[in-house]
């Protein structure tokens, strides 16, 4: 290892970066860590570890390329906002709308994602092992081959899809350990209230049965029913890969029950516009 400054160890070996986030336990300001980021970037470095993260916004913003970031601690919000091609590793918890209108690229995080995960994403994929805040998934949407996945290990809270109008967002409402092995979380829904309000495109997959699912979980335009010859070859690869990340038995997440939400219309707020312009 060799030190570059203070904070910053490069590996050359490895063509790979360490980034203290908190040098001496006092934290960068956010625009000082990615003023590092980018410095080492502009070096070439495409293998780069951030430590002590508490918090600080806007890691890996609008990035593009082969990019490898692993972080540990708790990045702060709109971590890879915009981003497009990079794969960022978060071990523990995030913070709110990570993912915010990505369009490309793969977020790990091995805790928890706060609110508004992938706000507005054009494709992409995020995985979490644990939960997911309010209103994961807001209007996310997809053309052609972009497309983009969210999978939550845990439950999500209310307004999970809203407005969606492409894309797949699936919550297996489990306790997922970091040893792979899993139990079903009982005693809460594995959704909040006003699950998929607004959507009119894409689907919600929801590892319960049809009847686990009642009515009045359900938001304006959404409708639950079961998984067709045509989810399930789609759903595979998906949780083929979630589970490889996670050290999880891909064979019995498939014998789990599952179901979908989707929309019951195109426009299901239509009756809220003229229906002619004069």
């Amino acid at each position: 290892m060799q030190k570059l400054v203070d904070n910053i160890e490069i590996d050359e070996e490895n063509h790979a970066v360490t980034i203290d986030a908190a040098p001496k336990r006092v934290p960068l300001k956010y625009h000082v860590l990615n003023e590092e980021i980018h410095r080492v970037l502009d070096d070439g470095y495409k293998n780069i570890t951030l430590v002590n993260v508490v918090g600080q916004r806007f890691i890996a913003a609008a990035l593009a390329g082969d990019i490898q970031f692993k972080i540990h601690g708790t990045p702060g919000n709109d971590l890879g906002i915009f981003m497009d091609g990079p794969t960022i590793e978060v071990f523990g918890n995030c913070e709110d709308q990570c993912g915010n209108t990505m369009n490309g690229g793969k977020i790990i995080i091995h805790g928890a994602a706060r609110d508004v995960a992938g706000l507005s994403a054009r494709g992409g994929t995020i995985y979490a092992r644990g939960d997911g805040g309010y209103r994961c998934g807001v209007h996310i949407k997809q053309y052609q081959n972009k497309r983009p996945v969210l999978v939550f290990g845990g439950r999500v809270r209310q307004f999970f899809g809203e407005y969606m109008a492409g894309g797949l967002l699936v919550a297996l409402g489990l306790d997922i350990k970091e040893d792979g092995s899993f139990t079903k979380i009982d005693g809460y829904p594995i959704a909040g209230a006003s699950l998929g309000t607004g959507i009119h495109g894409g689907k919600i997959i929801l590892a319960r049965a049809c009847n686990e699912v009642p009515p009045e979980m359900l938001g304006t335009g959404a409708k639950v029913a079961d998984l067709d010859d045509a989810d399930r070859p789609e759903l595979k690869p998906v949780l083929d890969d979630y589970c490889a990340i996670f050290k999880i038995d891909a064979e019995k997440i498939e014998q789990l029950p599952f179901c979908k939400v989707v929309p019951l219309s195109k426009r299901p707020f239509a009756h809220n516009y003229c229906s002619k312009m004069l």
